[in-house]
């Protein structure tokens, strides 16, 4: 007798579920629940504006102080063009200056007296200086032997005014290396000995009777010989203002 034909298998379709199965065996799983967030994360949005906002708050602010400033130095500087002080070498005087030789070394003993002329070419400002720390060295490129050091009284340099500082110092007993010795011997007698003048102050300003704060001012005068000086020339100091501005 001939065996009945075999049924089709009929494919189960996508997602079904056999329903004589327990739930635990049938591989369905729920779809995930979207979580749900709490309230400060719905405030993000309001928070990010309320930050933009005081951006651009702060960055207009700060324009428009630029501007205010860069204004108001543009006003002051065509009113009252400002002019700062130049420092001259008048003179080096050297009353004792001797280079001796002993069996434990060489040794400088030097007394020298500078004289420096400050000009205020100001019409409408006065210049205020606090005490003046001085020191005087000789030689150059990296090379020099100090020579003193020592303080000049503040003083005010009244419009269009001119004044005369004298600068002592003194260099006693000091060790020095043989041949820095010689050469500071031979620079001495032949009026070539460079000789520089370094100066430490604060200035302050005064405009239209009001006094404006001090700032730190350094001013050098480097490589003067009496040579130089004796010809009749005065060398021109440089000023440095607040560390990073040069004036001749």
């Amino acid at each position: 007798m001939a065996e009945p034909p075999l049924k089709p298998v009929i494919q189960k379709p996508p997602g079904y579920r056999d329903p004589s199965l327990p739930a635990a065996q049938s591989g369905f799983r729920p779809p995930p629940r979207k979580p749900v967030l709490p309230p400060s994360f719905h405030q993000r949005k309001e928070k990010s504006g309320f930050c933009r906002v005081c951006c651009c708050s702060l960055c207009i602010f700060l324009l428009v102080l630029i501007l205010l400033v860069v204004t108001g130095a543009m006003v002051f500087y065509f009113l009252f063009d400002p002019k700062f002080p130049g420092f001259h070498v008048q003179s080096i005087r050297m009353s004792r200056f001797n280079v001796t030789k002993k069996p434990d070394g060489t040794y400088l003993d030097a007394a020298t007296t500078t004289r420096l002329e400050v000009k205020n070419p100001n019409v409408k400002m006065t210049y205020y200086y606090g005490d003046t720390e001085f020191d005087v060295s000789f030689g150059e490129g990296g090379d020099e032997t100090a020579a003193g050091t020592t303080a000049v009284t503040g003083f005010t340099m009244g419009k269009q005014s001119t004044t005369s500082l004298k600068v002592e110092t003194k260099a006693s007993n000091m060790l020095v290396a043989d041949d820095v010795g010689n050469r500071l011997r031979t620079g001495h007698r032949s009026k070539t000995l460079p000789v520089n003048v370094e100066a430490r102050t604060k200035v302050g300003l005064g405009v239209a009777g009001l006094k404006i704060g001090k700032v730190a001012v350094t001013v050098k005068c480097d490589g003067i010989t009496m040579k130089q000086l004796d010809g009749g020339d005065m060398p021109k100091c440089v000023t440095n203002m607040l560390k990073w501005l040069n004036i001749d």
